[in-house]
């Protein structure tokens, strides 16, 4: 006994921890009613439920028991009987209690589940739409069905286990009698039997009529929502089963008078026949023998309210389609007349670079950089420049094993440090990205900002931070200049829960079954613990009803770096809309490929909205939702059940603005959906011959998956300037590998203040080539590259030698992004490629750049040179890029005086000499393909350089270095 008291008093103690640990930790970010609102509709639910269950099921126990017959009938049956009940009557009370119990806990907790649904069902709004079929609002379909359709299933369960009980006790102790036609089984077991039976027979006929409704979910090869024989057939045979439900409830009730099961067996009997001939046989046939005849004709009407139905669930109605008949010549004119899009072709692959950032810029192991990085706007020297950026994270698998421990872990290494961005249109000489910020201490390239990432995608599950004042720093907050020295810090922020005093302790103590929360003199009065630190975490915790976007990107915000997170409310019950996949219509190469990128959960939808952004702060872990589409009446629910959490759209600051962007996951959902709902004709939806496809990616030689939507700055065809936009191709159904249509959303909202976006800002433009349309696919522009013949001024071998070479040697080389832009009259394609060495520490770079356009390709070492050789002459002026300094760690001079010295001259003549020399070795072994021989020349050109830089007169020398750029 004393050991099952402990053991329950420390469930008890646990369970009542974790709930207040909850509780803190909503405090802390200012949402408590989230979770008492979560909470209350859970407890609602499955203490309501849990009672019914329970109570229905006591009941049928209790009252059969009361009721049974003293003398039961003398019969083989009750003297057999009379044994089950002498061995059941020792735990009967026990019994009658029990069962009720486990039978409202498990029904409590499936009623708990659907909190979401009931809420929704509360705060129902209206879409001001009408069903064609029920002249309903759709808001019925969205909000109350899925609720009555829940609530009737229920209820049914319970009353069928309640029916069980109550037969089972019956027949047990008497009061039931299966021989002799049951004449002998008492009038209150004939009462309480039917009754429930009736009850049962009462819910099945509101299933049938609520069935009715349901038919404009229903999905089938054709189509999703109501059909020819579901409105001719199957809506008037659910009528009739309601109805003939109705009359079999009343055969039941009837026997309460004639003693007499004859009439609802007969009842029930013919409710079956009527089921299977009406419900089933008869719509089938229907279906063969006058549907499938006529089918096309027949079906024509109800493809067009799925058509209608689905391109308004997706957003798709107001898309801008363009017919487009690209050339096939490259013509310098038409290249000239576009050339102010140039500059926004990215030519920095982020689902490539990473390596090579983190080998650059990770500065010690416990440093990460997501497997893949962002795309993202900065105004920066006044230009708006697309840019790739990364949150340089912590990663506790890069600190040294023998460091590892829980005060490590937990106290010291609690933060990464700093934003890593490179210009999306340069590369240098070397093939490296172009930084603009990259530096530690954090540099002002990007505004002065608190570089300290306390709360990241790749953040440990939680960190105590903070100290008494004027103790010494006890948080590693990033390297020195002096080897083996390190700068610490403690946290001055607001983020996390206090951990103030020994209850909170003992209580995370608990949570995480971790004693050093009571021992560790690192947890003091002034700590505070950060837990549930990822951004799509924190997020989906305050706004559980939200689904969220599968990549969380970092940017620079009023001073902050601030997490932003796309969240979109979805259902699948909008009528008459296609159902679709969310998983399989966002997964993509890069979800299939890295890690930090990910498609949409398992389920199905067939309506989304982007109703909201999220933004997640990386230094106090605040989170701010903002509505995005005040339109959504989903959205609206929402803020009806949790009014306060959703913040309106006029506090989104302007800086705020300029770094939202239109998301990738809502717009795979939509390219997906559209490659057949662009056919807006029925007869030709019907026949499906103009579908599309979406190409596979043609750079990924083992994971042949969709390709992804690329982000970039582009013109379209009949706008003067580029826009921020994301991009799709498609392709038609079957094999062949030719372009059908391209598809672009203005992804730009702007930077105005209080959340007034531009005029254009997600508009879907599709450009539809002709059905006869011979442009390439991206499948055959990358065929072309790798059987290609073609060779290039800034390099000796074709580029098919130059890839097999590069090979050859020993080196890796990835083929990034196949992009295509409408340019010049025609689709252009852009493909940078990379080599990496097999060293230990080679990292890719970016060793040349594909262009393609119609049946010509070419290829330099920059942009401007590919594009000119494709063109022919010089089409795209030289440039001058901009040449930011790789930002470095400052150093910091030793005091003291310096004597200044007179460099020899005869020094610096040597290595400017030397250093012309590495270069020239360098270009020749870089047109060769020779990665090995261009590596050392650079090595002795950087030993050059920097022994020029010590023998000028002024101790140092500025170098303009060459970066590769588009503009």
């Amino acid at each position: 006994m004393t050991v099952a008291v402990l053991i329950g008093l420390g469930i008890v103690v646990t369970a009542v921890a974790q709930v207040w640990t909850e509780v803190m930790w909503f405090d802390s970010v200012n949402l408590r009613s989230v979770f008492t609102t979560q909470l209350g509709a859970q407890l609602l639910l499955g203490i309501g439920g849990g009672l019914i269950t329970a109570a229905l099921v006591w009941s049928s126990l209790h009252f059969a028991h009361r009721a049974r017959p003293i003398y039961p009938p003398v019969t083989p049956q009750q003297d057999a009987l009379d044994r089950y009940r002498e061995a059941l009557e020792p735990i009967r009370r026990l019994a009658t209690l029990v069962i009720p119990l486990i039978a409202g806990l498990a029904t409590g907790l499936t009623a708990s589940s659907q909190w979401e649904t009931f809420l929704l069902w509360r705060n129902a709004q209206p879409f001001g739409i009408t069903d064609p079929q029920f002249g309903l609002d759709l808001g019925f379909f969205v909000f109350s069905l899925p609720w009555l359709t829940f609530a009737v299933g229920f209820v049914t369960m319970a009353a069928v286990l309640a029916a069980i009980a109550a037969a089972f006790t019956h027949y047990v102790y008497g009061g039931l009698q299966l021989a002799n036609r049951g004449r002998d089984t008492t009038r209150f077991a004939l009462l309480h039997l039917s009754s429930l039976f009736a009850v049962i027979v009462l819910l099945r006929a509101a299933s049938y009529w609520l069935e009715r409704y349901t038919l404009s979910l229903s999905t089938s090869a054709l189509m999703t929502g109501i059909q020819y024989t579901d409105a001719n057939a199957v809506l008037p045979t659910k009528a009739i089963l309601a109805v003939a439900s109705l009359m079999c409830a009343a055969m039941f009730l009837s026997v309460i008078w004639t003693r007499s099961w004859r009439l609802p067996v007969v009842g029930t009997v013919l409710l079956l026949i009527t089921s299977v001939v009406v419900g089933g046989i008869f719509p089938a046939l229907i279906q063969s023998l006058k549907v499938k005849p006529s089918e096309k004709s027949l079906e024509a009407p109800y493809i067009a309210r799925n058509i209608e139905a689905t391109r308004a669930a997706y957003g798709l109605g107001a898309i801008e389609v363009s017919k487009y008949v690209p050339s096939d010549e490259a013509s310098a004119e038409n290249l000239r007349a576009t050339a102010a899009a140039i500059p926004g072709i990215r030519i920095v692959d982020p689902n490539v670079v990473s390596p090579t950032v983190r080998q650059k810029h990770a500065v010690r192991n416990y440093y990460a950089f997501p497997d893949a990085l962002d795309v993202d706007r900065y105004t920066i020297d006044g230009k708006l420049r697309d840019v790739v950026v990364a949150a340089r994270e912590l990663d506790l698998t890069g600190v040294p094993a023998g460091q590892r421990n829980w005060l490590n872990d937990h106290t010291v290494y609690t933060h990464g440090y700093g934003i890593v961005a490179a210009y999306a249109n340069q590369q240098d000489s070397e093939g490296n990205p172009v930084y603009v910020e990259a530096a530690i201490p954090a540099g002002t390239a990007l505004g002065e900002y608190e570089p300290r990432i306390y709360f990241g995608e790749q953040s440990p599950d939680y960190a105590i931070v903070g100290a008494p004042e004027g103790a010494a720093p006890r948080e590693f907050d990033y390297p020195a200049q002096v080897e083996s020295q390190q700068v610490n810090n403690t946290y001055a922020g607001t983020g996390g829960v206090p951990l103030d005093n020994t209850i909170r302790k003992l209580a995370y103590g608990l949570k995480y079954r971790e004693l050093n929360f009571m021992l560790s003199d690192a947890v003091n009065a002034s700590s505070r613990i950060m837990d549930y630190r990822t951004p799509k975490e924190r997020v989906g915790r305050v706004a559980p009803w939200l689904t969220l976007d599968g990549n969380a990107y970092p940017a620079i915000v009023d001073g902050r770096v601030l997490w932003i997170v796309d969240g979109y409310t979805t259902t699948a019950n909008y009528p008459n809309s296609g159902l679709t996949s969310m998983a399989a219509s966002t997964r993509d190469s890069t979800t299939s490929t890295r890690r930090s990128v990910t498609s949409l959960e398992q389920g199905q939808l067939n309506y989304i909205r982007n109703s909201v952004k999220a933004t997640v702060d990386a230094f106090d872990g605040s989170v701010h939702l903002y509505s995005w589409d005040d339109a959504d009446p989903i959205l609206a629910a929402w803020r009806s059940a949790f009014p306060g959490v959703v913040e309106p759209r006029a506090n989104i600051s302007a800086s705020l603005m300029s770094h939202l962007r239109y998301p990738e996951d809502l717009f795979k959902i939509q390219r997906t959906l559209l490659a057949k709902y662009h056919v807006q004709d029925p007869d030709s939806f019907y026949g499906g011959q103009d579908f599309w496809r979406i190409p596979q990616d043609p750079t990924q030689e083992t994971a042949r998956t969709d390709q992804p939507p690329y982000y970039l700055s582009i013109a379209m065809p009949g706008q003067t300037d580029p826009n921020f936009s994301l991009t799709t191709t498609f392709m038609p159904t079957g094999n062949r590998e030719v372009l059908t249509g391209f598809l672009a959303v203005d992804s730009n909202p702007g930077n105005q203040p209080e959340g007034k976006r531009l005029d254009g800002y997600g508009t879907l433009r599709l450009l539809e080539l002709p059905p006869n349309s011979s442009v390439k696919g991206p499948g055959q522009v990358q065929n072309d590259i790798a059987s290609s013949n073609q060779s290039s001024k800034a390099f000796t071998l074709t580029l098919s030698q130059f890839i097999n070479n590069a090979r050859q040697q020993g080196s890796v080389v990835t083929l990034g992004n196949l992009l295509t832009l409408p340019m010049g009259g025609g689709m252009l394609y852009v493909e940078p490629i990379y080599v990496q060495g097999t060293a230990a520490s080679q990292f890719p770079l970016g060793r040349a750049i594909v262009v393609a356009f119609g049946n010509k390709l070419a290829w330099s070492n920059t942009l401007d040179g590919a594009l000119n050789e494709l063109f022919g002459g010089q089409v795209v002026p030289p440039t001058t890029p901009t040449t930011p300094t790789t930002p470095t760690t400052p150093t910091t001079p030793t005091p003291g005086p310096t004597t200044p010295t007179t460099p020899a001259p005869g020094d610096l003549a040597q290595a400017i000499a030397d250093a012309q020399k590495a270069y020239a070795d360098g270009e020749t072994a870089l047109k060769a393909g020779d990665f090995a021989a261009y590596g050392e020349a650079q090595k002795r050109l950087k030993d050059a350089l920097a022994r020029a830089a010590a023998a000028s007169p002024t101790g140092s020398l500025t170098v303009t270095p060459s970066p590769t750029a588009s503009g």
